[in-house]
């Protein structure tokens, strides 16, 4: 905050986000692996979002990986063609996933469809 870092090291080393449904994305340098395929709680098949849905890239890969430094719009999965990048940050996002931290895989994210509609109540 006070500009004292030095601009060629890093502030984070890291950073581990987690999607609604628990699916863990990292980020390193200019890398970033996701553990999943797809979005990691958007449906972009039957809704307004349909319209941004991006093509596979690398149909049947488990999980997605991308350069952003060479492709900011996640545009093309790496997951197949950089091994040995996959691999590293695999390992390293399962050492992270392992230490205890993060929600449950599967879980419904909190919408507005997935809260009950309060019926009109005439209590004050």
């Amino acid at each position: 905050m006070l500009g004292t870092q030095d601009k060629t090291q890093s502030i984070r080393p890291h950073l581990l986000t987690q999607s609604f449904r628990g699916e863990f994305q990292i980020r390193q340098g200019k890398w970033k692996c996701l553990d999943h395929p797809g979005s990691g709680g958007n449906n972009y098949d039957g809704n307004m979002l349909k319209r941004y849905a991006l093509s596979e890239t690398a149909p049947g890969a488990p999980g997605q990986l991308y350069d952003l430094e060479k492709d900011p719009g996640e545009t093309t999965n790496l997951y197949f063609t950089e091994e040995a990048k996959r691999k590293q940050l695999k390992e390293f996002l399962e050492r992270l996933k392992s230490s205890g931290r993060g929600a449950p895989r599967n879980r419904i994210p909190v919408g507005m469809e997935n809260i009950p509609r309060i019926e009109n109540d005439s209590t004050p």
